[in-house]
């Protein structure tokens, strides 16, 4: 045999031989490889993880001699770390009777201490008619929406600022007088101050129900509010954006506030199911879709966390309710907090209309009228374990 005939075999034999542990090798890895995993869906949740799986029902202290009424509103003191919270004088709807804190006047706004849910203090009795949005600034005074109006026409659809031991500070628009005009409220749902002190009002409930463009245009007419008022850290007003409709920088009942770390101003739109995003002047920046029909919402180390009380069969079919997570500056959710069952939401379940994080990731929500019978109480604890 020439050499070259056996350099030839040598190389054949080698390339026969390679070849075949290459496909032993491929399809080893092929019996090795995992099995796919079903993506994440944020509508229903299904894939997500849960941060916070131990659920403690009817968390907080209850005043004695008083029965759980609804809420929407839960914040952490930026002072020491506690929990505000209001509940609305056992009234078991969110708001227009026949029991609020204006037929029922006693302390609607409570501090909770951490974890333990001990009660702290208690304030703003014989002030207003039905809270709705809670704010605590860096000073720990706490702000308050007071959403409806009495009988008598004195009280309601303003802003309360109080000090940490119930001080009334000031008082935004005009004791039960709704209207649309400059300073005026009709329905205001939250309110948040700005990194420079500013006050930020999110004003009109009735757009959530508006389904067609006829009955935006009544609502119009009507004089109804959908939007944000901004008012200087002493009080005065300076402007104004905003209007029923579903173009961005108009709202369907504009439901909650929040400012993020870069000083921008999150609006949670509720009837439009999105979060909409602007400067401190108004200007629209942004939207976020993937959370459901908001609520509530907070903002935490980069992190938002959105409450979805609100989707049903009816207005927002097949989105779960719940808190679903995502990182600031992506429309992606993350984890999910799933709602408790309720046979008449069918797949749905129910949550609760506020939601706050405390240091540890613990996550607390204030039950509305569609959770509150079903999670036993107005405030419910989600804990890592």
């Amino acid at each position: 045999m020439t050499v070259l005939r056996i350099l030839v075999l040598a190389l054949g034999i080698g390339a026969i031989g390679l070849f075949v542990t290459r496909d032993a090798g491929s399809a080893a890895h092929a019996q090795a490889k995992p099995k796919p995993v079903a993506a994440a869906n944020p509508i229903t949740g299904e894939g997500l993880p849960n941060p916070t799986p131990v659920v403690t029902k009817n968390w907080g202290e209850l005043p004695a001699g008083r029965k759980w009424g609804t809420s929407a509103g839960i914040e952490i003191d930026p002072t020491d770390g506690n929990i505000w919270a209001y509940e609305r004088c056992s009234a078991g709807t969110a708001g227009g009777g026949p029991v609020d804190c204006d037929n029922n006047p006693v302390d609607p706004v409570l501090k909770f201490e951490k974890g333990t849910g001990k009660l702290l203090a208690q304030i703003g009795k014989g002030v207003m008619v039905t809270p709705h949005g809670l704010h605590v600034d860096r000073q720990g005074n706490v702000w308050v929406a007071d959403f409806a109006g009495n009988k008598e026409g004195t009280k309601g659809h303003q802003v309360h600022k109080f000090s940490p031991k119930g001080q009334k500070l000031m008082s935004l628009g005009m004791a039960g007088k709704p209207g649309n005009a400059d300073g005026q409220f009709n329905q205001p749902n939250d309110v948040v101050t700005g990194p420079d002190g500013s006050i930020y009002v999110s004003d009109g409930h009735n757009g959530q129900g508006m389904t067609t463009m006829q009955a935006i245009a009544e609502g119009i007419k009507r004089g109804d509010t959908a939007r944000i008022s901004k008012f200087t850290a002493d009080g005065k007003f300076v402007k104004s954006w905003g209007g029923l409709g579903v173009l961005h920088g108009q709202f369907r009942t504009p439901h909650a506030l929040m400012f993020d770390p870069l000083g921008r101003l999150w609006v949670a739109d509720r009837g439009n199911h999105r979060l909409e995003i602007f400067d401190q002047e108004g200007n629209y920046l942004a939207s976020r879709y993937a959370y459901g029909r908001i609520s509530g919402f907070m903002i935490k180390d980069n992190q938002v966390y959105a409450i979805d009380s609100e989707s049903s069969p009816i207005n927002h079919p097949n989105w779960r309710n719940g808190v679903r997570i995502g990182p600031l500056d992506e429309d992606r959710i993350v984890a999910f907090v799933p709602p408790f069952e309720r046979e008449d939401r069918v797949y749905q379940g129910t949550a609760g209309e506020g939601v706050a994080v405390d240091a540890d990731g613990t996550i607390y929500a204030a039950e509305g009228p569609n959770s509150l019978n079903v999670a036993g109480g107005a405030f419910t604890k989600y804990s890592r374990k």
